[in-house]
């Protein structure tokens, strides 16, 4: 069966290739599958095969318009030795119900590695086979990983430029020195003076430009986009929860047809969208545990049913999860409005102009499998110490808030559904935090830099420094222009020499 794509305002009927070609659609909306597929394997069948395996299986489904000799040569070339365990995304066990999916064994050490480690071989298959001429310029927002991720993906790949934006004073010293030491002809980074919904509301601008897009074309050039706004970054999270639960299954932890329990830290609403997805292709999934940090828009949502951008931004330790506007969740509001393009389109619109919208009684039945929560910055801390304590298992700052959540929705629910919590990140991407969380006693750590914390906190843990922090000790910082937000046209069209 042919799965099409629908843009979440109103464009209909495009390919797959055609939707990750493109990003963002032209009418503002983002794309969606026009139906749900359902896994065609059997869980338990799945419950065998590897990754890659189980990637395929996952992403044939929805990448339709891929030959099959296409698409397995999309998954052989991502999922290599870049990720440091044969098993891409293993599970940690850390009591009898809690399990932790890491998704940070790849090349940039953050789950966006998971995605992007494939988009540059889908974008570019798909490319060749709808014979775009012009240069693909993928212009990037980040809040930290996804910039990393999509820099080395896209680096030196034929066709493409890459351009990223951060914010200058919003992401770990460590994220910041991964993206400005970034080799590749093709790739340009630039931080902003503002906050990520800053940078992000610049790309979509950007995308949205009719001038600007003839202008760019005229030049031999058109956009996409490496965020998880593409639906070919989508697509492949998909297949990591499905992974998971095949996992849990070949071990004997669950039988066919048992349900987990998914938590999953959570920004622009991506990452938790694919688990709500595996759910809706045939896997038990119980509840959807939505952690947000104190940037808490999402869990005010929930417990709500109105969304609010307007509140102060909070920088946190937590800074991939530093957003106030999470552009993901405009597919989960146009699926729960009854794939109606008009009514997701006047909330969108809404958001925009009044910085705010309230969802019906009716579409809040929608939100049944989600539960939302969210974790100060005290709280975080203590969970990364606690967990330390208890299991001798590090993780992240992002992570943590995942499973500081999960201890308040167990204190609520007493659900003990076998769990598995996403561990986005690899504790040493932020040294800093988790060093001090994981030291017993208050010690001064300010004279140390960050990359000197990442030593202390091997020391500490025994955990082996992974390579892509060894290879930032000593690269030379060859990206370091800074702008204003509203002076990113400009700076796209000068990186292309375009007048």
């Amino acid at each position: 069966m042919q799965i099409l794509y629908n843009s979440t305002r109103g464009i209909r009927g495009l390919t797959a290739s055609q939707a990750i070609l493109k990003g963002l659609s032209e009418d503002g909306g983002l794309f969606v599958p026009e139906t749900m597929p359902r896994l065609e394997c059997s869980l338990r069948d799945l419950s065998a095969m590897p990754y890659q395996e189980v990637a395929y299986e996952v992403m044939k489904l929805f990448l339709t318009d891929f030959t099959e000799e296409e698409l397995r040569g999309c998954i052989a070339r991502a999922y290599d030795e870049k990720f440091d365990t044969p098993e891409i995304a293993p599970l940690h066990k850390t009591d009898d119900h809690t399990w932790f999916l890491e998704l940070y064994h790849g090349a940039t050490i953050a789950f966006k590695d998971m995605a992007l480690s494939i988009l540059p071989h889908l974008m570019t298959t798909a490319a060749a086979k709808n014979k775009l001429k012009e240069e693909i310029v993928i212009l990037t927002a980040t809040s930290g990983d996804t910039g990393k991720a999509a820099l080395a993906g896209f680096a030196d790949v034929p066709g493409t430029r890459i351009i990223v934006f951060y914010p200058k004073n919003g992401v770990s010293a460590i994220q910041e020195r991964q993206m400005v030491t970034q080799k590749g002809k093709n790739t340009s980074v630039i931080g902003i003076t503002g906050n990520f919904d800053d940078a992000q509301t610049g790309v979509k601008k950007m995308f949205n430009d009719r001038e600007m897009e003839q202008k760019i074309r005229e030049a031999g050039f058109c956009f996409s986009s490496a965020n998880s706004i593409n639906i070919g970054r989508l697509v492949p999270q998909i297949a990591y929860y499905v992974y998971a639960y095949t996992r849990l299954l070949a071990d004997g932890t669950l039988k066919d047809g048992d349900k987990v329990n998914f938590v999953v830290p959570t920004g622009n609403f991506g990452n938790i969208l694919a688990a709500c997805y595996a759910k809706q292709i045939g896997v038990p999934v119980n509840r959807l545990i939505c952690a947000s940090n104190e940037n808490k828009v999402l869990f005010d949502f929930f417990r709500s049913g109105t969304y609010d951008r307007k509140r102060p931004f909070i920088l946190t330790s937590s800074p991939s999860m530093d957003i106030l506007i999470s552009s993901n969740l405009e597919r989960l509001i146009y699926q729960i409005c009854g794939q109606d393009p008009v009514k997701c389109t006047a909330f969108m619109e809404q958001l925009k102009g009044d910085g705010s919208y309230t969802i019906t009684e009716g579409m809040k039945e929608g939100l049944s499998d989600f539960y939302g929560n969210f974790c100060s910055e005290e709280e975080t801390q203590d969970t990364i110490s606690r967990i330390w304590q208890e299991s001798g298992y590090v993780i992240d700052t992002h992570t943590a808030v995942g499973a500081g959540v999960y201890k308040k929705y167990l204190e609520e629910t007493n659900d003990t559904t076998p769990t598995v919590i996403a561990s986005t990140a690899s504790p040493f991407k932020f040294a800093r935090t988790v060093a001090e969380a994981v030291l017993e006693e208050e010690t001064d750590l300010s004279e140390l830099s960050d990359l000197e914390l990442t030593d202390l906190l091997s020391e500490l843990t025994g955990l082996a420094l992974p390579k892509a922090v060894e290879e930032i000790r000593t690269a030379p910082v060859l990206h370091d222009r800074v702008v204003d937000a509203e002076d990113m046209p400009d700076t796209v069209l000068d990186i292309l020499g375009i007048n």
